[in-house]
């Protein structure tokens, strides 16, 4: 009996606990911050998008626009070098393009839009023109899955700085016809350094990628549920198809511009 509990003191010591996918003493565990494994997953999911030249997918996005939400749905073609976008916009924006190629056409968007707006032809807007910013909280260069990882590693990496996170993780979570693991981090209160009340980051289980982003903002009263700030989903998700500089330009004859 003593050998048997020596044994299992023995396996609880230097066992291994896996926590989505990493593998992490438990020795190790206890002694670091809570958003450090949540980090190693996003590094995991960030090198597997990173490896990837162009994608096409579905892009849901909910926003906090000047004090009104703002839900956008649209087709995208993207490829990263050069960091390019071609975006056709469904819903109540069915039938708007937007394209925008690094290094080209002076910098700017070139958008199209449908309807009497159409007549004015295509307009050439920076990326952070009011206009284009009225609907967006982040400008088209920081748009894909790639970015908003980037974005979430800087932020993690700042608040694992202090001891307020709590970081849970679910399996088995459904989005679409894909199953996902989520990564949630909550923070108890509003602080400088921690933006948002809530974080959840949802990872594709067969291919690793993330997939969503969504960040709360904190109850403005007690009992009440925390905002939507931004929700990122990516659906239909396509990676390594085959991409050209025709994508992405003003005059291939399947867009209208």
């Amino acid at each position: 009996m003593l050998t048997s509990r020596k044994s299992m003191v023995c396996l609880l010591v230097t066992g291994l606990l896996t926590v989505a996918g990493v593998e992490l003493s438990v020795a190790e565990e206890a002694k670091q911050h809570p958003l450090i494994p949540a980090l190693r997953v996003l590094e995991q999911s960030l090198k597997k998008i990173e490896a990837i030249p162009a994608y096409r997918a579905t892009v849901t996005k909910t926003e906090r626009v000047n004090d009104r939400m703002v839900t956008q749905k649209m087709k995208i073609k993207f490829r990263r070098e050069p960091f390019s976008v071609y975006l056709y916009f469904l819903g109540d924006y069915e039938g708007r393009e937007v394209i925008y190629v690094e290094g080209s056409n002076n910098g700017k968007l070139l958008v199209h839009e449908t309807g009497l707006a159409s007549f004015a032809g295509t307009l050439r807007l920076a990326p952070n023109d009011s206009l284009v910013m009225s609907e967006n909280r982040h400008p088209i260069t920081e748009l894909g899955i790639e970015k908003f990882l980037l974005v979430l590693r800087k932020q993690w990496i700042e608040q694992s700085k202090y001891t307020e996170s709590s970081v849970k993780y679910f399996r088995n979570a459904k989005l679409g016809g894909m199953t996902c693991r989520r990564i949630v981090v909550t923070h108890p209160r509003p602080r400088r350094q921690f933006p948002f009340h809530k974080t959840v980051l949802w990872i594709d289980d067969e291919s690793g990628l993330a997939v969503r982003l969504q960040q709360f903002g904190f109850a403005v009263r007690s009992g009440a549920d925390p905002p939507i700030v931004e929700d990122y989903t990516y659906t239909d998700l396509r990676p390594n198809v085959r991409i050209s500089d025709r994508d992405f330009d003003e005059n291939n004859p399947k867009y209208n511009y």
